[in-house]
């Protein structure tokens, strides 16, 4: 079993930024092999993709919306995976989660992460 925690969430406002952190424990031996996700929730909206990263962090993808402005990044010594968010918009509130992945790679499908955090709130309002 590998427990997810996010934090660094908050309030802030438009053209901000926050960065996210997601602490890896249980069994972090896996930790390094997976790749990793965010993923974000908006009230009554499903959750969407934001951005992945492969378990060396060599390869990252992003969604459309975030392209330019998210950066995804990992510390396997660590069991840590970030997300730095600038120039954020009111759109981009939400709760963001972060999930391990079943295998390697980054992927943009929920159905590829077995492991999902409690997730952390996001506010961009001024």
């Amino acid at each position: 079993q590998l427990q997810l925690r996010e934090s660094g969430g908050g309030l802030v406002q438009p053209g901000g930024s926050l960065r996210l952190s997601c602490a890896a424990s249980g069994r972090t031996f896996s930790f390094s092999s997976r790749g990793m996700g965010w993923f974000r929730q908006a009230p009554r909206k499903e959750r969407e993709f934001v951005a992945a990263i492969t378990w060396s962090g060599g390869y990252t993808v992003y969604a459309d919306s975030v392209k330019g402005r998210f950066t995804i990044s990992r510390d396997n010594a660590k069991n840590m995976v970030f997300l730095q968010m600038n120039s954020l918009k009111p759109e981009d509130t939400a709760v963001y989660y972060c999930a391990a992945g079943s295998t390697s790679g980054a992927y943009t499908g929920v159905r590829n992460y077995d492991y999902w955090g409690q997730g952390t709130q996001v506010t961009v309002s001024s």
